[in-house]
């Protein structure tokens, strides 16, 4: 019991390092020794917690990543209404898009390209993403937030285009949109997925 806490110490410690070499050297060329001996610890610490360095690359990407979406599922200001979550993440991504975590998720993404098991891994975090938005939508379907008649799997397709987009916006060091037009497109985008008739009783609401 003891020993809980200095394991989470020794973990994080580990995926600090693990970051730091990954975005200084590439997947590829990272080696696991070499977080070791920045971390402190043999590389017997690693592989008693990591399946390999696809494993290690990913858990990494945790820790400068804070999930947006659960800061907004933990915000009881949207009581519930699930299409003011889409717009909340959509404007957030001009005001907050996690620049640290961008150079290491890309070098996952790459290494993906030629390492079977750093997609297979990549893949899955994807997925499990994929599962809470498709969620979401769902959710704001039932609640009349989305019209039933737009397809769940194509909204949550456009919402990650979108987030991966501005990954390559920040890698290459091109300027974002300016947060009030960008947060305008949001509003009007997530506006058209409401059902018709609700759309058209919100028309003359004062903004």
């Amino acid at each position: 019991m003891s020993s809980a806490p200095a394991d989470t110490e020794l973990t994080d410690r580990l995926l600090a390092a693990a970051a730091e070499v990954f975005a200084e050297r590439g997947y590829d060329k990272a080696g696991v020794a070499e977080i070791a001996r920045r971390a402190g610890v043999t590389t017997g610490a690693i592989y008693s917690r990591f399946s390999g360095k696809a494993d290690l690359l990913v858990e990494a990407l945790d820790p400068h990543a804070s999930d947006e979406l659960d800061k907004l599922f933990a915000d009881h200001h949207f009581q519930g209404r699930m299409e003011d979550i889409l717009l909340a993440a959509g404007s957030s991504l001009v005001k907050d898009p996690s620049l640290g975590t961008s150079t290491l998720l890309l070098e996952a993404m790459v290494a993906g390209r030629r390492n079977p098991e750093m997609a297979e891994v990549l893949r899955n975090r994807v997925l499990e993403r994929q599962d809470r938005l498709q969620a979401i939508v769902e959710a704001a379907k039932g609640d009349g937030g989305i019209d039933d008649g737009f397809d769940t799997d194509a909204l949550v397709t456009f919402c990650h285009a979108v987030g991966f987009g501005f990954l390559l916006l920040d890698v290459l060091d091109l300027p974002l949109p300016t947060p009030g037009p960008w947060e305008d497109l949001i509003a009007h985008l997530v506006a058209s997925l409401r059902p018709q008739s609700e759309t058209q009783n919100t028309k003359g609401d004062p903004q």
